[in-house]
């Protein structure tokens, strides 16, 4: 029956009830009961979907694999597992209540409501994990989830409390399948439940195995004379690490000296991870499961047991260490004209922070003073990180100064939310980490039969599209987007500097490219604008980074290494580290609307960065989170679109602009989901009318 069943369904593209399939087929009594076993199992295989009261065949070219993403404004994306095709935008409804990371089946079109793909889940493959979280609550005494990890925000029944003592509002964890209490974590407002929430949404490692943990405990705790056999000494040097106020984990350090020829000689020198972690040890096998470490404002959970990651492997102040260094030639042009690469041992003559460096740079006396032999090499990396920045900006290189969140707590407590910004310093050794690895990538593609590259594609047509049409809406000019280079990209940037729609630019044309990830096939890094290009400059934090270590020292015993599997290897690397960017921006944001709960019913600035199908999305610049206008509390009028930038009031004139400041009132918080949403101050600046 099921192919007769089939082959009706796939000539009826536009479904049959199960009445209608039954008379077509002229089946009995008894045939239609077992038309009805098979409808089930072909649903259930995911063969056919039932939608309201008719049953369709999925056709191959409407259905696709691939890793669900859920958003905290109630809708998802399906990542295809052929990266080559468009994200896939699920409304909350159809998302069958999916997590994020989730193998799902998708049901799709090309075109949906806004141009784009959009679709609906219709098979849950593989299960990221078994267990959802959300608010525990009960009506007329039985209990039920509102799930906060799901796009859709369908209640969940469940089967029993079980043992726990609870009450509604606390924040509790579910079996997915069995719908019974696995775990209360507490009220959303206690220290650490939050942390606790993110740790488990995106399956954080929090502790170490056993096993890890004895293997870091028998590493030797010094280095002994066999430790430095065949490695170049420069422990003479006058090598400094420079990193922030709170860095626990040293992995790199730079010198530099005046050659005699006017040239530069640049040294960067990393911490040999690769010595004490082995290939197919416990320590190796659970640093590749991490694959990064994941920084928390008061929590770190690294890659590496702490005996490595803030001891042995650490670049710490006058201390003995084993490095990787490079050492690279740099003419008056900035021009890199010769490279050599050596296993080595280095003692840093001090640990500096890029406030202290920059204050030299400022003319601060004091610092002047305090590091008075050290002043002259810094004067000077300061000309080398110069002419390196000014070559890659020549060859099109796309500089973000984007300003970042910083929580600002006093005695425990959020005070308030800063931009983090970044000075003349963190330039400085962001210059040298690109350069050694440039470098590392070239030096790997020419000799090693293996290399695992750090790659940047280029933008997709559309992306660039969209974006030229909205620099066009702020009287920015971009070529078609088949003849778009990063230098024109690069031009935009430098013409926003400094104007008030600088932020919202910058961002835009961020948003425009794609995701820089971990290949073993090089495609280039648009964004630097390089052919060659990878990550080596931190193998504490950063798993590829340990493995470019052993492809490079295997070349320079002049072996053959070959690293199995490598292209699974990149690909994990790159999901993990998208899932921990993503944990440390979730707990930020948590924090930061949770602070403006506080604020309800205060009057903000913020600039509109979306006109969406709910209403206008008003980002506040001063706090880094967006709310929604919904478009039932704009002055009580009915917009329509002009563009897709711009909204207009049918009976006051008025209109909004993407991109426009605008006045508004918190009006609710929902810290958990991470949304907002706002009301129109008496004085809004953003509408015109």
């Amino acid at each position: 029956m099921e192919e007769t069943l089939l082959t009706l369904l796939r000539q009826k593209r536009h479904g049959l009830s199960f009445h209608q399939i039954a008379r077509l087929l002229r089946l009995g009594v008894k045939e239609q009961i077992k038309l009805r076993r098979t409808l089930k199992t072909l649903q259930r295989r995911g063969v056919i979907l039932k939608k309201k009261d008719s049953y369709f065949v999925l056709q191959e070219r409407n259905t696709v694999k691939g890793e669900f993403m859920s958003s905290q404004r109630g809708f998802g994306f399906v990542r295809p597992e052929n990266r080559e095709r468009e994200d896939i935008f699920i409304p909350g409804r159809h998302s069958l209540g999916a997590l994020t990371g989730d193998l799902v089946e998708v049901l799709y079109e090309q075109q949906g409501k806004k141009g784009k793909p959009e679709g609906r889940v219709v098979r849950i493959l593989q299960k990221v994990r078994e267990t959802v979280l959300g608010i525990y609550e009960e009506r007329f005494g039985q209990p039920f989830l509102l799930p906060f990890d799901s796009a859709s925000a369908e209640e969940i029944p469940l089967v029993a409390k079980g043992s726990f003592a609870l009450k509604p509002g606390l924040i509790v964890e579910v079996g997915r399948d069995s719908r019974t209490l696995r775990k209360v974590l507490g009220r959303p407002d206690e220290p650490g439940v939050d942390l606790q929430v993110i740790i488990r949404q995106h399956n954080l490692a929090a502790v170490f195995s056993r096993e890890t943990l004895e293997e870091a405990k028998q590493t030797p705790p010094r280095i002994a004379a066999r430790d430095r056999e065949g490695r170049k000494d420069y422990r003479r040097w006058s090598t400094v690490t420079i990193d922030g106020e709170t860095a626990q984990d040293f992995d790199d350090a730079v010198s530099v000296k005046k050659l005699p020829s006017g040239h530069f000689l640049l040294g960067v020198h990393i911490a040999d991870v690769s010595h004490y972690v082995r290939p197919g040890s416990a320590l190796d096998r659970e640093a590749f499961e991490r694959a990064t470490s994941v920084y928390f404002p008061d929590l770190t959970l690294p890659m590496l047991p702490e005996e490595l990651s803030n001891d042995l492997c650490s670049l710490r102040p006058r201390e003995t260490r084993l490095t990787v260094s490079v050492l690279l030639e740099i003419d008056k042009s900035g021009r890199m004209v010769d490279s050599e690469f050596h296993s080595s041992v280095i003692k840093t003559a001090e640990r500096m922070t890029y406030t202290s460096v920059f204050k030299i740079f400022q003319g601060d006396e004091a610092e002047r003073r305090r590091y008075a032999r050290l002043v002259p090499d810094f004067l000077l990396m300061r000309e080398v990180a110069s002419l390196l920045r000014a070559r890659r900006e020549e060859a099109g290189s796309l500089n973000f100064d984007l300003l970042e969140p910083e929580l600002v707590y006093r005695e425990g407590k959020l005070q308030g939310v800063a931009a983090f910004e970044t000075n003349e310093a963190h330039h400085l050794i962001e210059e040298f980490m690109v350069a050694a690895n440039e470098a590392v990538a070239s030096a790997l593609s020419r000799e090693s039969p293996q290399a695992l590259y750090r790659v940047h594609p280029a933008p997709g047509l559309a992306d660039l599209e969209e974006l030229r049409s909205i620099l066009d809406h702020f009287g920015f000019l971009l070529p078609k987007p088949e003849r778009v280079t990063s230098k024109d990209l690069q031009r935009i940037l430098k013409q926003v500097e400094g104007k008030p729609e600088e932020k919202f630019i910058q961002f835009q044309v961020l948003r425009a490219l794609r995701l820089a990830v971990y290949s073993a096939e090089n495609t280039g890094h648009y964004g630097l604008a390089k052919k060659e290009y990878t990550h080596f400059t931190s193998p504490i934090r950063r798993y590829p980074d340990l493995i470019v270590h052993r492809l490079l020292k295997a070349q320079l015993r002049r072996e053959k290494l070959r690293i199995p599997a490598l292209a699974s290897l990149a690909l994990h690397c790159s999901e993990q580290e998208r899932n921990a960017d993503e944990a440390e921006k979730h707990l930020m944001e948590w924090r930061i609307y949770r602070f403006l709960k506080g604020k309800l019913g205060e009057e903000f600035e913020g600039i509109i960065t979306d006109i969406s199908r709910a209403g206008v999305v008003v980002e506040l610049e001063d706090y880094f989170v967006d709310g929604i206008i919904p478009y039932a509390d704009l002055d009580g009028d009915y917009y329509r679109r002009r563009s897709q930038k711009t909204i207009v009031g049918k009976r006051s004139g008025r209109k909004f602009d993407l991109g426009a400041r605008v006045k508004v009132i918190l009006a609710a918080v929902d810290p958990i989901r991470r949304r907002m949403s706002f009301v129109l101050s008496q004085d809004a600046a953003g509408g015109s009318g």
